[in-house]
């Protein structure tokens, strides 16, 4: 019996194309096999190659920004006068006044921890007396001055009567201070 539909098979009109359909059938069966075994394999292993090349162009990137960030680290801290140099700090603004013909009576100054490691904060503060010519020279050359330091507070305490032209301010100065070499060694290495 399958003999017989085989032999009326083939004598359909459409029996020589039969050979071809099978070919055609088995190639799209390979295709499809090719295409799930091969090419998915490969799109696995390129979408994992683009991953492990994003990770790494990011950690570049951070590696880039942090050699940058130590730079301008090393350069802020080569600014940053040392503690011992504090004193003659202080004496020189005390000087600049004198110039400018301000008066700094009591001008006292101390030294305070900061949260960086090897770093302290330097603190001057007190009265100033003068012209509001002379005081605004005064401030205007703290302001633009090679040292690094920065007016956290100025306060009018009285003015002068209409006939005494003197104003006088509290004022607060601040700067940041690098340890001192014995002292930076007893607190360890900068972070």
């Amino acid at each position: 019996m399958v003999k017989a539909r085989l032999l009326f098979l083939w004598q359909h009109p459409f029996a020589p194309l039969l050979p071809w359909a099978g070919v055609t059938l088995g190639l799209l069966f390979m295709l499809l096999l090719a295409q799930d075994l091969g090419v998915k394999k490969a799109q696995v292993s390129r979408d994992r190659l683009e991953n492990e090349w994003a990770a790494a162009r990011q950690a570049l990137m951070f590696h880039r920004e942090a050699r940058k960030a130590k730079e301008d680290l090393s350069r802020v801290w080569a600014v940053l006068p040392a503690e011992r140099d504090f004193t003659p700090l202080a004496l020189g603004i005390s000087d600049e006044a004198k110039r400018d013909r301000v008066t700094l009576p009591a001008l006292s100054y101390k030294t305070e921890p900061t949260l960086v490691a090897n770093t302290r904060k330097g603190l001057l503060q007190g009265p100033m007396t003068g012209r509001y010519e002379d005081l605004r020279r005064f401030i205007y050359g703290l302001e633009t001055a090679d040292e690094l330091v920065f007016i956290e507070d100025l306060e009018l305490t009285r003015s002068g009567g209409t006939q005494d032209a003197l104003l006088t301010f509290n004022i607060m100065i601040a700067t940041y201070l690098r340890a001192d070499a014995g002292a930076s060694s007893r607190l360890g290495p900068a972070q």
